[in-house]
């Protein structure tokens, strides 16, 4: 208990408002502007009594003492702001006492105030008295001695103390609203706020910062198994140990839940990374982090997304690591943002067909980025969509990919009235987290005309590993209009059969590494079978994905396997060479497509309405 009443007694002392920086230009501020007054007013002011050369010595080492706060005050560490504000006090004094003239020494016990409030900002309540008490005991003791009576000083005195009790009061009260309780750290809104005036110093000194977001790996377990009051230990103990390894200027907050942030001005990327791991390796609770560093002209939103990407990508590589997105901009980053804005990308769609009848008929299509990038021409997909979350690309890129693949199909559909198509479409793990991301969703359908009821948005099972709340609400909110989900690569994930109880969907893609196993020489692998099972038990539709070869369509098939996809029906095509394809075998792919009088079964081959 001690550990963590000491941590919230240090931030509280400050009320979100004690940083190096704040203090020392503060106290800075009060010492310069009454060193210079008492200079001059030790010039100008009349009489001849103390020692008015002392008195100018004095107000001189205040304007130094200010003078090197405000250069120096950041680096220094918390305890030495308590030195310069006892050194003001006794400077005070020396002035009180030996200025020129006994009117001039009244008026300069006015400084006295300016000690109760900086103590009042920035000091614990019971510094504040130490400080304050100070204060008023040598103005009492300095104004007698100029042969004042002894109730001289109670004035002067009583301004002080109730001086130091007001802006005490206001400023715990203002600054509470940026404290957690729980922790005594600041919380989210107290980090924004610190996080934006950390923006505006290092735009003003041209210095770096760096970001890191830290999230304490299966907490939920704790609240679930042992209780609220433990995990709240839990939280308490991470942040007095954390607290005690940061540099004064160095912000951490409880950013909600079991979420924490860390501010580091003038740190690199490499640095906070060190950082990370030793508040990592301080605590015996596993905890996944992001890290990244601010760029001149991004916003604190910008920064905080950016972070927000490396602590998903340290959730999704398997928890309890660092993981560093570097805000340096790769040329293939600004290429891809050229080509989002000028719509200069390029989806194919790979036909899903149907495994019963007598063909192979297409039933639906999965619609695939492509892009040919100058700046990298190796990249995959996978690269290309890694990046693309990195830069904070990633809306505007499933945006576009969501509304040309809607469009088009709505095109084929047309082409095709026969056949009734289903568009299946990934969806980037970080944009369904996004609140609000159904709505957009449900205006892109609106605007396309294509029907929710037909539209499939595939979610990689590796990315519902970091599953949040608002991705389940969205997940929910699309399948109540109509659109249906489909976990992708089914069976790579960890624990999938258990959290399909969890997670809202409709369909299952096995991932082609189980399809790829299937060969002539070998028999077909158990878990095919038992996924084949389980859809049936939990009423869900299974798409086997890369089949390649006559035979593993016919062991699927055998299995029990309705749908699928891959090289040994069709590649992915361009919409228009998909609708040639389609019309040519009149909705047939693959090579085993027969020859048959398809015309008495009622196709009717139809112009594409896009020439």
């Amino acid at each position: 208990m001690k550990s963590r009443g000491d941590t919230r007694t240090r931030v509280r002392a400050a009320s979100a408002l004690a940083t190096a920086r704040l203090m020392a230009r503060t106290t800075g501020a009060f010492y310069v502007m009454g060193g210079v007054l008492g200079l001059i007013i030790t010039a100008i002011a009349p009489g001849d009594e103390g020692n008015r050369p002392l008195v100018g010595i004095a107000a001189a080492i205040s304007v130094a003492l200010g003078l090197s706060l405000l250069v120096w005050g950041p680096r220094l560490p918390h305890l030495v702001h308590h030195g310069y504000l006892a050194t003001a006090t006794v400077l005070v004094t020396v002035a009180v006492h030996w200025f020129p003239n006994t009117i001039g020494g009244i008026g300069l016990a006015a400084f006295y105030v300016f000690v109760a409030c900086d103590a009042a900002i920035f000091f614990a309540w019971q510094w504040v008295a130490v400080h304050v008490g100070l204060a008023v005991a040598l103005c009492l003791v300095a104004l007698p001695t100029r042969g004042l009576p002894w109730w001289s000083g109670m004035i002067p005195a009583g301004v002080t103390v109730g001086v130091a009790i007001v802006v005490g009061i206001l400023t715990r009260m203002a600054a509470d609203a940026d404290i957690d309780t729980l922790t005594g750290l600041l919380n989210r809104r107290g980090f924004d706020r610190a996080l934006n005036a950390a923006i505006d110093y290092a735009t003003r000194a041209e210095q770096g910062l760096a970001l890191v977001l830290v999230d304490l790996d299966r907490f939920q377990k704790i609240n679930d198994h042992l209780g609220h009051r433990a995990g709240d230990a839990v939280l308490q103990r991470v942040s007095d140990t954390w607290s005690k390894l940061l540099a004064p200027d160095q912000r951490l907050a409880r950013y909600g839940g079991d979420a924490f942030a860390l501010l580091l001005p003038n740190v690199t990327e490499q640095a906070a990374i060190l950082l990370t791991e030793q508040l990592r390796a301080a605590v015996t609770t596993g905890c996944s982090a992001g890290v990244t560093s601010w760029q001149p002209g991004e916003s604190a939103s910008l920064l905080v997304s950016r972070a927000d990407v490396g602590l998903y990508r340290a959730k999704q590589a398997g928890r309890n690591r660092t993981v560093l997105e570097s805000a340096r901009q790769l040329p293939l980053a600004v290429e891809l943002r050229q080509a989002i804005d000028q719509g200069a990308l390029d989806v194919h769609y790979q036909p899903i067909v149907s495994l019963s009848g007598d063909g192979s008929k297409t039933v639906g299509v999965e619609a695939l980025l492509r892009w040919s990038s100058s700046a990298q021409p190796d990249v995959t997909t996978e690269g290309l969509i890694r990046v693309a979350e990195e830069y904070d690309l990633i809306s505007d890129l499933d945006e576009l990919v969501l509304r040309r693949s809607c469009s088009d199909a709505a095109r084929l559909q047309e082409t095709f009235a026969q056949l009734d198509l289903t568009l299946n479409v990934n969806v980037s793990g970080l944009e369904l987290a996004e609140a609000g991301y159904a709505d957009k969703v449900s205006g892109i359908l609106a605007e396309t005309g294509w029907p929710a009821d037909q539209l499939v948005l595939e979610v990689t099972e590796s990315e519902l590993a970091a599953e949040s709340q608002t991705a389940i609400a969205n997940l929910h909110q699309l399948r109540d209009q109509g659109v249906r989900i489909a976990i992708d690569d089914f069976g790579t994930g960890y624990s999938s059969l258990s959290r399909l109880a969890t997670i809202p969907s409709d369909i299952l893609k096995v991932d082609q590494s189980f399809v790829a196993a299937i060969r002539s020489d070998s028999p077909a692998p158990p878990l095919l079978g038992v996924i084949a099972a389980l859809s049936k038990s939990l009423d869900l539709q299974v798409i086997a994905e890369g089949v390649e070869t006559e035979y593993q369509a016919a062991v699927l098939t055998e299995l029990g396997f309705a749908l699928a996809q891959g090289y040994h029906y069709s590649d992915s095509h361009p919409v228009a060479a998909l609708i040639n394809d389609l019309n040519e075998h009149r909705g047939l792919v693959g090579a085993g497509v027969p020859d048959a009088d398809f015309a008495a079964k009622g196709w009717i081959p139809m112009d594409d309405p896009g020439n």
